[in-house]
């Protein structure tokens, strides 16, 4: 996937996860940066429980990636110290 792909992703997949997390986003740079580090984490904890991973731009890396990015979302806030 592209720079591109991946910035997109994760921008979309750090929105969402910020909605379940805490109901309001964490900013355009931070949504984007905490996307992206959950959908790598997502595709390494899908690999590790023997699912699939990113494989591309489509729905079911989208859920990937917002499953990676409330799991960072969730202990970026525990770490913060913010109220979830």
């Amino acid at each position: 996937m592209s720079v591109l792909g991946w910035v997109l992703l994760g921008l979309i997949a750090g929105f969402i996860g910020s909605k379940i997390v805490n109901r309001s986003g964490q900013g355009f740079l931070l949504d984007i940066v905490l996307g992206i580090v959950g959908a790598v984490l997502g595709g390494f904890l899908f690999t590790a429980l023997g699912a699939t991973g990113i494989t591309g731009f489509n729905l079911y890396s989208m859920f990937v990636a917002i499953v990676g990015a409330v799991v960072v979302l969730w202990a970026y806030h525990a770490i913060s110290g913010r109220s979830t």
